[in-house]
């Protein structure tokens, strides 16, 4: 049997490399997670890492994006509009699981909306209107890191609205969501789950990280002071604005590998999608005509190869 050409031999050596990169894109983020870990086990002199299996989770979280892939295509095809909102108490691993979802997406088709504080004018207008123009359009895939209710939570808690501004949102939030629904938005709305125990370690994995210290602002160490006050929080935000329409979805979180695989999985499964019918596409050769040069470029232009 003859060898394969050097040529492509060459060519599925491209290939392979482009796979391996493309792996090492999401082990890099993850041994950014299992380093955090392993600051903090050190310095509490406990042993770090996560009870899943490593080649599992990465099989099924590759597994998974390929059907989050297939997702995004099916939303585009069919002009659905959908919102997924990603709640929990800081460090409860949103932005870790909505960096999964979104890895490998079309950004042009799943977008984060992470706002920041409302200005000065924002505060005086219609609660929800901040929130309303980052809905999506038809064929758009919109995640929320933090939604409308920050005034649940952390306005709540931390004295930023009154009893009054509480009491109109958890009256209008029901309806509010069951406009969006009748409009035709597919919402799903996640709580990640975290114990007093497991936040108190990952602040910890924060604090002896200088890479990751800057996700520890005051508020997020003030939210430790006030955990029973976040808790009934909590609890009377699912008791007023769980509703048929727009239920609320609870993530077990304290272990991230497992959370992140849960909560795709289940995304995966509010949507009855399929595969969307594509047309063959074939590369086109390149036109060359015989006048063509390409000139130099200045060496000055080039990016130092320190590696």
């Amino acid at each position: 049997m003859n060898a394969p050409p050097t040529k492509d031999l060459a060519a599925l050596e491209r290939i392979k490399q482009a796979i391996v990169d493309d792996f090492d894109e999401e082990l890099e983020m993850q041994m950014e997670d299992d380093r955090l870990d392993e600051l903090v086990a050190e310095a509490m002199g406990e042993e770090g890492g996560s009870s899943l299996d490593r080649k599992l989770y990465f099989r099924e979280l590759f597994r998974l994006q390929h059907e989050l892939v297939k997702l995004q295509d099916w939303v585009a095809y069919k002009k659905l509009k959908m919102v997924v909102i990603f709640e929990g108490r800081d460090s409860a691993g949103k932005g870790g699981a909505i960096k999964r979802v979104t890895q490998r997406l079309n950004p042009r088709v799943a977008r984060v909306v992470a706002l920041p504080a409302p200005t000065e004018r924002e505060r005086h207008q219609w609660y929800f209107q901040r929130y309303v123009p980052h809905l999506p359009t038809a064929g758009e895939i919109v995640l929320f890191d933090r939604s409308w209710y920050n005034r649940a939570g952390v306005e709540r808690v931390m004295g930023f609205c009154t009893r009054d501004e509480l009491e109109e949102f958890f009256r209008t939030v029901p309806e509010f969501e069951r406009m969006l629904v009748r409009s035709g938005i597919i919402l799903v709305k996640y709580w990640f789950s975290i114990t007093d125990e497991e936040q108190e370690f990952r602040f910890k994995m924060r604090l002896h990280d200088p890479l990751k210290q800057w996700k520890l602002s005051p508020m997020d160490l003030e939210s430790r002071v006030h955990w029973e006050e976040y808790t009934k929080a909590k609890e009377e935000m699912f008791d007023r604005t769980h509703t048929e329409e727009a239920p609320w979805w609870v993530v077990q979180a304290v272990d991230k590998k497992r959370a992140r695989l849960n909560m795709i999985a289940h995304l995966l499964s509010q949507v009855p999608y399929g595969d969307v019918p594509k047309s063959e596409v074939t590369l086109p050769d390149r036109v060359r005509h015989a006048d063509y040069v390409r000139h130099p470029v200045p060496p000055e232009l080039y990016v130092p190869q320190v590696y």
